[in-house]
């Protein structure tokens, strides 16, 4: 039995395909772990996820920001952009299931076997792994409660940039989102910014990537993370980075989860766009 981790697929069922070929996936026997941005800006987002579902409950997944925004655009909220590529989903006559796959992915697992936590953005610096799950399982339930145009109608927007206990409603449950979902740089204060999308160096004093921040919290604990293309692979003391940019041509990669193994394995994407990049 093998656990691997990949990066943002973001609709790209073929070079899933080629990377699951690659590492030789037991569907009968290995488990598959995704970080979010299932959806996005590929080709095939309905059979994407037709392709995860039919894995049954030896997929796991967490919610990325292009997932979210397939949530806010179901619900009227927002409207498609052409480059979010997923009028076939929304025109789809399974759109339901759908949306209810998208929302039932939470926005953070863990594994106490593998001492593995996984999110689409990363573990916030100030927050222990316990913590993390507990915030977001409070997001996770109000995305599947009668009021969910309503809380994901506030999820949208850069404040507030730090994190409080004191903090409740709407702001909470937006600082919590935007933690998991879009975080790349931080200050020492706990501050997020979101205003940089470069690579690891890009950013001005006083934003380090969050990663490099310590966190007296998190012991040995790994961390698997998307999002963050224009840093490309990450593999340094307990954090891996997956997204190596398979949307906008680059790879697609996966790490084996099992403590004994280090091994990050990639295939180059065909099915990337041609426009310019943004979150």
């Amino acid at each position: 039995m093998a656990t691997w981790a990949v990066g943002d697929v973001q609709g790209c069922l073929r070079s899933l395909e080629a990377l699951l070929e690659k590492i030789k996936f037991d569907r009968q026997q290995d488990y598959l772990w995704l970080a979010g941005d299932l959806i996005g800006r590929g080709p095939d987002p309905a059979g994407l996820i037709d392709f995860l579902i039919s894995f049954g409950n030896r997929v796991v997944c967490v919610l990325g920001n292009h997932d979210i925004n397939l949530l806010a655009i179901n619900e009227g909220l927002k409207a498609p952009r052409p480059d979010d590529n997923l009028e076939s989903l929304l025109d789809h006559p399974k759109k339901s299931v759908y949306i209810n796959f998208i929302l039932n992915q939470r926005l953070i697992v863990f594994s106490k076997r593998l001492n593995v936590v996984m999110t689409h953005a990363g573990l916030y610096p100030g927050w222990s792994v316990q913590e993390a799950v507990t915030l977001g399982d409070e997001v996770s339930t109000a995305l599947k409660g009668e009021n969910r145009s309503e809380v994901i109608r506030h999820l949208y927007g850069d404040t507030p940039v730090n994190w409080s206990p004191e903090l409740s409603g709407n702001m909470r449950l937006r600082f919590i989102t935007n933690a998991f979902t879009r975080m790349r740089f931080c200050d020492t204060n706990g501050c997020l910014d979101f205003s940089h999308k470069g690579g690891l160096g890009t950013a001005p004093d006083p934003w380090q990537p969050w990663f490099e921040l310590p966190n007296t919290n998190l012991g040995t604990t790994r961390v698997v993370f998307g999002h963050w293309s224009t840093a490309g692979l990450i593999n340094q003391n307990n954090f891996i980075g997956l997204d190596s940019g398979c949307v906008w041509g680059g790879n697609l990669s996966a790490v084996q989860l099992e403590p004994e193994h280090a091994n990050i394995v990639s295939v180059p994407c065909n099915e990337h766009l041609t426009i310019p990049k943004h979150e």
